[in-house]
């Protein structure tokens, strides 16, 4: 029996002032100094303890950057249409955002990003940015198209509308 719910994998926002690849390096770079530090015994005093905490919380830091911009545990960033409702989830340290179908009153598609227009708060903006891909990017359209039929929501596509 095929689901009733679509889920379009997104990748993450590329926020960060450093790439994900810089952020790997610099972690890395923290853990190999302090295991040096740690093996060749320089530092030895009375605080020699806070190597160990400094390559704890560096190891935090990689994995912390491994979770957020890889699909390690599965999908975390993703848009999904289910019956009723469209739910975006912006990445594995941030909650989901559930439009229900009711509340919409427009799908506005413009180039770079899908717009929906709720009754009660106002605008969410989902940049196009996020979809990967011609593939997923056409399914993204079929989905929006398919929804806003399925629960009348009228459908706008092209330039800003006012």
């Amino acid at each position: 029996m095929p689901t009733t719910s679509t889920r379009i994998r997104l990748q993450p926002a590329n926020t960060s002032r450093i790439p994900f690849w810089g952020q790997l390096f610099i972690g890395s770079l923290w853990i190999a100094y302090t295991v040096a530090l740690i093996v060749t015994d320089q530092g030895l005093n009375d605080l020699h303890f806070l190597h160990y905490v400094f390559l704890v919380f560096s190891l935090i830091y990689v994995g912390y950057v491994l979770v957020h911009n890889a699909p390690i545990f599965g999908t975390q960033s993703y848009l999904e249409f289910t019956p009723g409702y469209i739910v975006h989830k912006a990445g594995l340290f941030r909650a989901k955002q559930v439009i229900a179908a009711e509340n919409i009153s427009r799908l506005e598609l413009v180039p770079r990003q899908v717009r929906v227009h709720t009754h009660n708060d106002g605008t969410y903006a989902l940049s196009l940015r996020e979809v990967r891909g011609r593939k997923r990017r056409r399914l993204l359209m079929e989905q929006l198209r398919g929804f806003a039929t399925q629960y009348q929501i009228p459908f706008v596509e092209g330039p800003a509308v006012a």
